[in-house]
């Protein structure tokens, strides 16, 4: 009987180990976790691959295939915390972005915006007339390129959400006078909603599709208060928050609601012309700089021109 030297037991012992290691890994719940969606993912992969080579190229499919790339980079990156990530979904859901993955599309254009003015802050850098030979002041460049790339994402969110509740705000008492009309030709709160949903299609979008959001909510049911502080959420406007407590004190305490609607309409224009006032009151202060600078030398060079052309000619 032929015995087994140390050396081949002890390979034997760590392909055993080796083997036994690999089947644990393999067995345990997270990696079958990660591997099913690892699956899950190269399938949807492969199937939007299948539809992107039937789909013909067009603006909205280049978008979407934008939107796909930048959310992946977002989702394999996690540079925000929980908090992070719900004030900025709150942003974009105030900005008009409602897709599940849109903070991961936002961090996945920080990221590439960062990393192409970093790039062109390594071009540029060594081209600087005193400060490029040093290597401190390419690093900062650098850095400061970075940061300023991740910051341009997040300044066109806050632009685009102010000028959406600017477009929102201005269309407010219209939408208010429609569903005073609505309600006092009988209808109901979900379908006055809708009907002034319709009504502002065309002229108000923004605030058309977060009224129609809030009669499908009412619809399907469930606590009605919540819908309606919900579309407060989604807008972010004071006066959308008075409507709202109007409309949930109104069905609390069956209080008539058309008397409230017209008086929170007429307040809001009032508050637009208020507006308006202000701004025409700061024009003359604002237009001082520019008529000192661009007017002012103008108009003197045009008068006192001639004279001055006379007094050389004279002193010749």
């Amino acid at each position: 009987m032929t015995s087994i030297s140390p050396e081949l037991a002890r390979k034997l012992l760590l392909l055993i180990l080796l083997i036994v290691g690999i089947g644990l890994v393999l067995r345990w719940p997270g990696s079958r976790r990660r591997r099913i969606a690892q699956r899950a993912r190269h399938a949807v992969t492969r199937v939007d691959a299948s539809q992107q080579a039937e789909v013909p190229l067009r603006p909205e499919n280049v978008r979407q295939a934008f939107a796909q790339r930048f959310a992946l980079l977002g989702e394999q990156v996690p540079m925000l915390d929980a908090m992070q990530r719900t004030q900025l979904a709150q942003k974009l859901t105030r900005a008009g972005f409602r897709d599940r993955r849109a903070v991961s599309i936002l961090v996945g254009c920080k990221l590439s915006a960062g990393a192409l003015l970093g790039l062109g802050g390594i071009a540029l850098g060594p081209h600087l007339p005193v400060f490029g030979k040093y290597f401190i002041f390419r690093a900062l460049l650098l850095l400061a390129a970075f940061m300023v790339g991740m910051m341009i994402p997040e300044i066109v969110l806050n632009s685009r959400t102010k000028r959406r509740q600017r477009v929102i705000s201005s269309a407010l008492p219209d939408a208010l006078d429609l569903l005073v009309i609505c309600t006092n030709a009988g209808n109901s709160l979900v379908v006055g909603l809708k009907r002034v949903a319709r009504e502002l299609k065309n002229i108000c979008p923004p605030l058309s599709d977060e009224i129609a959001v809030t009669a499908d909510e009412l619809q399907i049911g469930g606590d009605s208060a919540v819908a309606l502080r919900n579309m407060a959420e989604r807008i972010g406007l004071p006066s959308v928050r008075g409507l709202v407590s109007t409309l949930i004190q109104s069905q609390r305490y069956g209080t008539p609601i058309t008397q409230s609607l017209r008086q929170l309409s007429r307040t809001e224009r009032m508050a637009q012309m208020t507006a308006l006032e202000e701004k025409a009151a700061k024009l003359a202060t604002k237009i001082t700089l520019p008529m000192m600078f661009f007017i002012l030398p103008t108009v003197g060079l045009i008068s006192a021109g001639p004279a001055v052309i006379r007094l050389i000619e004279v002193f010749k």
